[in-house]
């Protein structure tokens, strides 16, 4: 059974190597083998044998070593759109003997970097420069690097990957609020709600005593006035929760680059946040993004793909928010132009009560507007140096 095994895995590993029009030469070879000596044409059988001759020689193109040590360096790993990504890609031949001309195959995301590389002396090396254009937000595995020796005709190939992928992190193209806060929090430790509490920070009434009160709330000026054992009650307070409901919904947005408006928008403001030190939740349809620091928020960003339909749109994100986050003091969404104002009522609805309430709808191309839609302020972007400002009206 052993045996076998080893037998398949060998079978298996001389099979990559052919290419298709490898295997479309073989069986041509195999049926003039076949027709020439038994038809008796000589013609078929030297037409056989020049064949074979040709993957013969095609063959000992794969013959060697490709040892090469590999070394893929990226200058940095994260790159906004539009930003190139600057690496090398280094090979080297620390064996004893030289080492034929080969291809070098460099996988980026969907997409591959093909580089020549000449004949390679014991303790030669040589490095070739590189540059990934990023065109639009993505988390591109690069590599692993393949080194790849084949024939002349393309009939055989042989392929060795060589060192680990590394993840290339394209941030959206995000703006910076400069000099302002977001100004939403009003307290000290978080937004007043509207429960009372026997200990906190907001002062709101006096009450009369109930067993269990904390004694160092009693006011003995009002006791003493009232004849009663008075306490203070407080407005509880939480803490500043910011949380941003980006919808990824593509019925909701006129095009993909509406859809990448919304996720920019939604980092802008989560960068802001996070400098702002809010505790800070990012929420698509598929779940929450990790948020712990600026570059975990960007890098979530980054993966940020287009929802299935039946993760539903705003009022159902909207949906989630109040319940993972139902004392959350700050609640943004982000969608399309596609979104009715029946809709957005009806997302603005579901979301916590007590939370201060901002919608920023994508509309690309369209000028900057504002409304109210219940409690909630609805700001229309149509580009994202339009948000500033259009925040800044807000919260004027």
């Amino acid at each position: 059974m052993y045996l076998l095994e080893r037998a398949g895995h060998a079978l298996r590993r001389a099979a990559a190597v052919v290419r298709p029009i490898g295997w479309v030469l073989i069986a041509v070879a195999a049926l003039l083998w076949i027709v020439g000596p038994w038809m008796g044409w000589r013609e078929v059988t030297v037409a056989a044998v020049v064949v074979t001759v040709v993957l013969g020689l095609c063959l000992l193109f794969l013959v060697g070593r490709t040892t090469y040590d590999v070394t893929l360096d990226l200058t940095r790993t994260r790159v906004v759109v539009g930003e190139r990504a600057v690496g090398a890609l280094t090979l080297a031949n620390s064996g004893g003997r030289a080492i034929l001309p080969s291809r070098v195959v460099l996988p980026v995301g969907a997409g591959r970097g093909v580089f020549g590389v000449k004949h390679l002396a014991p303790g030669e090396e040589v490095e070739e420069l590189f540059a990934i254009p990023t065109v639009k937000r993505a988390v591109l595995p690069v590599g692993p690097v393949s080194i790849v020796r084949g024939d002349p005709l393309g009939l055989f190939e042989r392929v060795d990957s060589r060192d680990e992928p590394v993840d290339l992190y394209v941030h959206p193209r995000t703006v910076r609020f400069e000099g302002q806060s977001l100004g939403f929090v009003r307290d000290l430790e978080g937004m007043v709600s509207r429960e009372l509490a026997r200990d906190d920070i907001a002062f709101h009434a006096l009450s009369e005593y109930q067993p269990g009160d904390d004694l160092r709330h009693v006011h003995w000026r009002s006791t003493a006035r009232t004849g009663t054992i008075m306490v203070r009650t407080y407005e509880q307070t939480r803490r500043s929760h910011f949380v941003i409901g980006l919808s990824t919904n593509p019925a909701e947005y006129a095009d993909e680059d509406e859809l990448e408006l919304a996720v920019s928008a939604a980092g802008s403001l989560g960068l802001r946040a996070l400098r702002d030190s809010y505790k800070v939740d990012v929420r698509t349809q598929s779940g929450r993004l990790r948020t712990e620091s600026q570059k975990h928020l960007l890098d979530s960003l980054s993966g940020v793909e287009p929802s299935r339909p039946k993760a539903g749109g705003t009022t159902a994100l909207a949906g989630s928010i109040a319940a993972a986050a139902p004392a959350a003091s700050v609640v943004v969404l982000a969608c399309g132009s596609r979104v009715t104002a029946a809709e957005l009522q009806a997302a603005i609805s579901r979301l916590p009560l007590g939370s201060r309430v901002l919608a920023v709808v994508a509309a690309l191309g369209q000028e900057p507007g504002r409304r109210r839609i219940g409690e909630a302020d609805v700001i229309t972007v149509g580009d994202l140096d339009q948000l500033a400002p259009s925040l800044r009206r807000v919260l004027a």
